[in-house]
């Protein structure tokens, strides 16, 4: 068993070949010899999909991987393959809202049941197939004892999915806790450089895994070859990647906690945070993410405006820190100055001071 670190660059290398490239760059092929591989066309399978599933493999533990062309296709190909009408799915009422909307727009016009739950729970499951949870919470930051949940859900009947997206599979592994699903938008903090759009999802079942793969297939949500090299390539330093972002992100909680104006700060990693007792039994670290409230929206600009390490993006997971102002967009009930802040990994000293002084402190 390697470590973190060992295993994040080292995977989804192929077998050493005598004068083959170290680290083989994308195909870009979308067609193939057929001899020997006579269903292998460019939308089901490539050779480039496979390094980077094999590696998220790995990554997950050992899971079988399906990498898709968004962290939505990831989870559209979950909810449209494994659901059908007359079924019912709970799906977090305080998790990403392009979900929420997803499932309220698309699947209950499908003849699907759609049921929400907060992170934290009371669940609704009796009579549920799906229960899609999303720990930690995007963008609140609250989370649920996944094994509880999962034991609790398949009691019921219902599978589960998680949506790994915040954590990664280096700071939490929820088919390890029970779940039977992972996805993930692997334009996040996995590829983590904000230039590549991304997916994926893991599971321990070989019959759930040939359900999304085809699903996969027949709605044709790929992953571009190049794309998927590229993640592979950031692959190598999530690692450290994810060590400094958490460093920086306890660092400005506390800074924030510490400032007058500043309230609601929420960190999972946080000892004094309400989520810790939960986070810290089963994350394996918190990364970089946090969510705060400023006075207003004026507030918010403000600071933006006085950062010079920091900028407003919609995203979160990148090597630079970034601060989104949540209630601009509509679909979460918080503040107008809530704030999503994804640590980067500049130097923490740096970080802390730039935010202090963008603060007026």
């Amino acid at each position: 068993m390697t470590g973190d670190g060992t295993t994040a660059a080292h995977a989804g290398e192929r077998p050493a070949v005598p004068g083959e490239p170290h680290r083989p760059g994308p195909v870009l092929s979308s067609v193939f010899h057929l001899p020997g591989a006579p269903d292998f066309y460019g939308r089901p399978d490539n050779p480039t999909f496979r390094d980077l599933e094999r590696a998220l493999s790995e990554l997950e533990g050992g899971s079988t991987v399906t990498a898709f062309a968004s962290g939505m296709a990831a989870i559209s190909a979950v909810l449209f393959g494994t659901l059908k009408a007359g079924d019912t799915v709970v799906v977090p009422s305080d998790g990403y809202y392009a979900t929420r909307s997803l499932a309220a727009d698309r699947l209950a016009a499908f003849g699907v049941t759609v049921r929400s739950a907060p992170t934290l729970g009371p669940y609704p499951f009796e009579g549920a197939s799906l229960v899609l949870l999303e720990t930690p919470s995007n963008p609140g930051m609250d989370v649920c004892d996944l094994a509880a949940v999962c034991a609790e859900a398949h009691a019921a009947g219902a599978l589960v999915a998680v949506d790994n997206t915040t954590a990664t599979p280096l700071g939490q592994r929820p088919l390890e806790l029970g779940a039977d699903f992972v996805v993930a938008s692997d334009t996040k903090a996995l590829s983590g450089h904000g230039d590549l759009l991304l997916g994926h999802v893991s599971t321990l079942d070989d019959e759930l895994a040939a359900t999304v793969r085809q699903w996969r297939t027949w709605t044709g949500a790929i992953p571009g070859p190049f794309e998927a090299w590229l993640a592979l390539r950031s692959l190598a330093t999530l690692d450290v990647r994810l060590e400094r972002q958490a460093t920086n992100a306890l660092a400005v909680a506390e800074l924030l906690v510490g400032h007058p104006e500043v309230s609601g700060v929420r960190y999972p990693g946080r000892p004094e945070d309400p989520a810790y007792p939960v986070a810290v039994k089963q994350m394996r670290r918190f990364g970089g993410v946090l969510a705060a409230v400023l006075p207003d929206a004026a507030a918010v600009e403000r600071m933006l405006s006085a950062s010079r390490l920091a900028s407003a993006v919609t995203s979160f997971g990148d090597v630079r820190t970034g601060i989104d102002r949540r209630a601009q967009w509509g679909g979460d009930d918080v503040p107008d100055g809530f704030v999503r802040i994804s640590c980067g990994i500049e130097d923490t000293g740096d970080l802390v001071a730039d935010l202090t002084a963008a603060l007026g402190g």
